[in-house]
This record gives C-alpha cells, structure tokens and sequence, in this order.
C-alpha cells in the first residue's frame, strides 16, 4: 500500500527539533548502522570517533550566526540579557582544626641543675594562673646564691655611709646577687621575701609564666633535673588559632586581615568570627592546597586544641568586573563561545575568556563590553542551530538553510 506524503516545513531551529523528532522516531523502529569513522557531536561542543571508543577531538565545526523569529524565541525560552559590571562575591568553605596559638605557649625549663622536691602541678591538662606555683626545687646554686644575697646585704648595712668607695663595691656586690637569682627565673617577689626574713631556704619555687593549661608535663617529684629540660609546657587559651587547608586556584581570594566565619561541631548553632592572619607561603605539591590561619578570640576556653571547626571566607573579586551568568556561556573544551545579539537581531557566536566564578556568576577577562545582549538561557539550542546551520545541508533527506528546512520522507515504493 502507498504511503500517504508527509510534508513538514519549519523555520529556523524549529526545524531542527523537528528533524530531530522525526529521527529518533525512525530510530525506534529500524536500527541505524554508524559507520566506524563516523563523528559525534556532544553537547559540550567535543567531537568523538565512534571507532576510538568517545574520545573527544577537536571542536572543527565552525559555528555561524542564527537568526530566530519571535515566535521561536518565546517557544524555546530565549531570554536575553545586558552585559554589566557588577561585584563578585563568593564563599570559599574548608574545614580546620583548632590549635594553641605558637606565640601564646611558654616552656618552663631550668637554668640550673637541681632535684624536684614537690610538685604543685602534678597532672597534664590542669589549669594555672601566671605566678602560680608549679614545683619547688633544691639546689646547691641555689643555696649558695643565697648566701652571697643576704651576704651582701649585710655588708651594705654594716659599711660606714661615708666611705663611699665601700658603700658603693657592697651595693654593687648586692645588685649583682639579686640578679643572679633572677637570671635563673627565680621572681623578685622570692627575692624580697629572702631579704625579708634573712635567711636560707633550702628550696625555691618555680612558677607559672602565663596563664593556661598544661599541654606536657615531663617532670616528677623526686626527679633530678638538668639546665634546659622540658618540666612544662604550658598554653595560654585566651587566643586559638584555626588552621584549614584551600585549594590552591581558591587562595588568590583569601588575604591577611580578611573576616572568616567559623563553626564548631561541639556548639551548633553558634556563629563565631576570626581573622585572617597568615597565608603559608607554600603548596602543598600532593593535595595542591595552601594552608591558612585564622586568629580567634576565645575568652572562656571552650574551644579547645584539637575541635574540628568549619571555616567560611566571604571572598569578592576586586571592584567590579564584567560579567555574565554562568548558564550564558557554552563551554566547548576547546573554546567558551556565548551569543551576542547584534542591531539586526542575528545571534553572533563569539569566543571569550573566562575569569573567577562566584555566585553563579563568571568574571569575563576579553570578548564583551558592557551594554552588549547575550542569550542567557537556552544556548544548547542555539548552539546546535549554529552548528547545523554550517553542516545541515550535508544529512541525507534534509535541505537546510538560515531561513528554514524542509523534510520531504520517501513513500515506500522510493517515490516522493
């Protein structure tokens, strides 16, 4: 029996979404064979040998300009859009670790060679306070620094005011004992109190330099002790640092001095505000990060060493740049195309750099000026338009133009 002839007539890319139609509905009932140097195109604009298994060669095919009719715009869902300069901002999101700030940790190590008597501070992770007193330590430089103090004082109060020459060598005698008892951290409250009562003690106190928590504790009691070991050391708490690793095409946005917002797993919810306070000046060569620090105040000790934290930077772009939706450009591999519509409403494929993106937004370096319209939606479409435009006239059983395309089906006895 004879077919009955179909005509379908389009226009511009309605025509193609036809011609697409009616070729996937001819594909369902009859397997088509793909010859093995046939050439594919995929959406994002690559070209691939079906005999090389998909993989992408260059994108040859030269785009032309597309014109489309009012009609055609509203049923594809073209919008349009003014090219502007406006500011970028962006939020760059890692995760850290909080850490005891380097410049608030303070060793207690002794100057002189002695043995433990008692230990105050007996067990890792206790608080102190600056002044409190950690162990108490003999030693025989210790004893026999004594004496030449109270020694030399002594003699000071004994020497006639007016023989100055003596009265001086005694004070100068009395000055130099009170600082060797000072260069082996010994306070001048100790001091004072050993003119005071003027007289030897057989041990002196170590005190606490600072006000925190133990971190190491590496002494105990009985224990000898040399010039320069570790017995303590200590953090002050009051400041934390917050250190997360960016990405590295990230850390051009991240600078010293800039506000960072931090969230603890241990207190959801709460919303706490740090700085910027250095950017290592290296990359990590494996996971291509660059580690920063964030300075945070932390007056209650409820962040401690060790909380994982989350670390937000609200980053913006210098000033205001040109830019564009993300959605408006077709990224091709080889080349970023968007379509600019000129004074004859013909939609001109143009290359363009790209820059940061941010917002959903993406900066564009070169290829548009502000005041220019673009297509910002549906540019897949037009993409394909573009293309077919150039190649179309080449498929079998199909005629196409700029202004339109006509498909006329064999009946099947081969006569139109």
């Amino acid at each position: 029996m004879r077919s009955t002839r179909r005509r379908i007539r389009s226009t511009g890319l309605g025509g193609t979404l036809l011609i697409l139609v009616v070729l996937a509905s001819a594909a369902c009932g009859e397997r088509v064979e793909t010859p093995a140097t046939e050439r594919v195109d995929h959406a994002d604009g690559a070209e691939t040998d079906s005999a090389s298994h998909g993989a992408p060669v260059a994108d040859a095919i030269p785009r032309q300009a597309v014109h489309l009719t009012a009609e055609q715009e509203r049923a594809l869902g073209v919008v349009y859009l003014e090219v502007s300069r406006r500011t970028l901002e962006r939020t760059i999101r890692t995760v850290g670790r909080i850490e005891a700030a380097e410049n608030r940790i303070a060793d207690v190590t002794p100057k002189i060679d002695g043995f433990v008597e008692e230990l105050f501070v007996a067990t890792t992770g206790e608080s102190v306070r600056r002044g409190q007193p950690l162990l108490s330590l003999y030693s025989a430089e210790l004893v026999a620094a004594q004496e030449e103090l109270l020694t030399a004082r002594r003699l000071l109060a004994n020497v006639d005011p007016a023989a100055e020459e003596a009265s001086r060598s005694a004070e100068a005698m009395l000055n130099a004992a009170r600082r060797r008892l000072a260069y082996w951290d010994i306070t001048q409250e100790q001091i004072d109190r050993l003119e005071r009562r003027d007289e030897v003690t057989k041990q002196l106190t170590l005190v606490s330099p600072v006000n925190g928590i133990v971190l190491e504790k590496h002494v105990n009691g009985g224990q000898r002790v040399a010039p320069g070991a570790l017995l303590y050391r200590l953090a002050d708490l009051s400041e934390v640092w917050v250190e997360g690793d960016v990405f590295e095409q990230d850390i051009q946005f991240v600078r010293v001095g800039s506000q960072a917002h931090i969230e603890v797993a241990a207190y959801a919810g709460e919303h706490l505000m740090g700085q910027v306070s250095f950017v290592y000046p290296v990359v990590d060569v494996t996971s291509r990060t660059n580690r920063v620090r964030v300075t945070l105040a932390n007056p209650d000790a409820r962040l401690k060493p060790g909380m994982f934290a989350t670390i937000f930077f609200d980053a913006a772009v210098d000033g205001e740049v040109v830019a564009v939706p993300i959605d408006a450009v077709m990224v091709t591999g080889e080349r970023n195309i968007v379509f600019v519509r000129d004074a004859e409403a013909m939609l001109q494929p143009r290359e363009v750099v790209l820059g940061p993106e941010a917002g959903g937004f993406v900066q564009i370096l070169a290829g548009l000026e502000p005041g220019e319209t673009i297509v910002a939606s549906a540019n897949f479409l037009i993409d394909a338009e573009s293309r077919l435009g150039r190649t179309g006239q080449d498929m079998p059983g199909m005629q196409h133009s700029g202004h339109g395309s006509v498909i006329e089906p064999e009946s099947q006895d081969g006569r139109p």
